[in-house]
């Protein structure tokens, strides 16, 4: 497919793949240290983050997002870093659903944040207009999420921004966990209980290669066919179907009608086949893949004065030419160690999931 003229094209990769899903990152900081994502020992009080020149200002990611939408972008996912971290990130979701408002689109605007802010920025969040929130809880044993998260913050904060955004009405609100295998897939059954009947959606999420920081093996990957048997050992699951194309999560429901869980498994079975995703990061690179070594500049064109048409161009001959299939690659690159090849990668807390 050329570059389209008409912003209300859709576009297609060389796969057929549809362009669906934005998610901007709105910051390369974060106040956990989840070793899997921004590990303590790198990632120190002075560790240099990026300046505020060059990060992108929300008009710069409001004007970008339009020209998304023109393409058929119809959900956006904020992430970070951690998003409430931004300064006035409320006044960003303001913007993001007056484009909704001016193009006619239908938008789902969402959120993935680590909770430990919601208690604090629920309510303005839903009032700027947020659907809802996705909270990044890797476990409920306090041991085991500061091993995973850091030891800034406990667990009760994380479940006090659940609360939070349940009072806000930013639901249904999913719950993302990694699961590791010999770190916290023994308390994979304790998360299903706890948040069983709840109406939240858990989403254990398999153990990635994403980035350079988490000396990833394959033997610590928990595969969802596991963690589907652990749990219906217990709470018995029947699957689901997906809600939509696309979708990253198998879904399974509980027989006993008390909800859903999901399973990511970018792993052991990828969905690559379905992917409808860009990544916008924070200093404004158009990135197709989570497991990208880097990605498109949109940020210099803007800021040089470029009309929005050569936006578009950019934008779309990015997405026509995308080629991405990573994880249905994977399997052929590990290596007899369980690694996979050193590589540069764009680093997970700029692209977030």
């Amino acid at each position: 497919m050329p570059p389209n003229e008409n912003p209300l094209a859709v576009l297609e990769d060389r796969h057929a793949r549809p362009l669906r899903d934005l998610r901007i990152s709105v910051t390369d900081k974060c106040n956990f240290r989840c070793p899997y994502c921004m590990p303590a020992e790198i990632f120190g009080e002075k560790y240099p983050f990026l300046e505020r020149d060059e990060i992108l200002n929300f008009e710069e990611v409001e004007r970008l997002v339009r020209l998304f939408v023109g393409f058929g972008v119809e959900k956006l996912r904020i992430t970070g870093g951690e998003p409430l971290l931004r300064n006035g990130i409320q006044d960003l979701i303001v913007q993001l659903r007056q484009v909704g408002r001016d193009t006619g689109a239908d938008l789902d605007i969402a959120m993935t944040t680590n909770g430990s802010l919601l208690r604090r920025w629920a309510k303005d969040l839903a009032a700027a207009g947020l659907d809802r929130v996705t909270v990044s809880l890797d476990s409920l044993d306090p041991d085991v999420f500061h091993q995973m998260n850091g030891e800034r913050f406990g667990v009760e904060r994380v479940l006090d921004g659940i609360a939070a955004a349940e009072e806000a009405g930013l639901g249904p609100i999913k719950v993302n966990t990694v699961v590791q295998r010999g770190v916290n897939d023994h308390l994979l059954v304790d998360l299903a209980r706890h948040f069983h009947g709840t109406g939240h959606i858990l989403r254990f999420i398999e153990f990635m290669d994403v980035g350079t920081l988490n000396q990833w093996k394959m033997d610590e990957v928990v595969t969802g066919k596991e963690i589907v048997e652990r749990i219906s050992a217990e709470l018995p699951l029947e699957p689901a179907d997906a809600n939509y194309r696309g979708e990253v999560a198998a879904r399974y429901r509980y027989t006993d009608g008390g909800g859903e869980i999901g399973v990511i498994t970018s792993v052991s079975s990828p969905f690559c086949g379905d992917c409808t995703r860009a990544r916008l990061t924070v200093e404004g690179q158009l990135v197709t893949c989570l497991f990208a070594d880097g990605g498109i500049d949109l940020r210099e064109p803007m800021r040089s004065g470029k009309d929005d048409e050569t936006l578009r161009q950019l934008i779309a001959s990015t997405w026509t030419n995308r080629t991405d299939r990573y994880s249905e690659d994977r399997a052929g690159l590990i290596q007899i160690d369980g690694t996979t090849p050193k590589r540069e990668r764009v680093e997970m807390y700029h692209i977030g999931g």
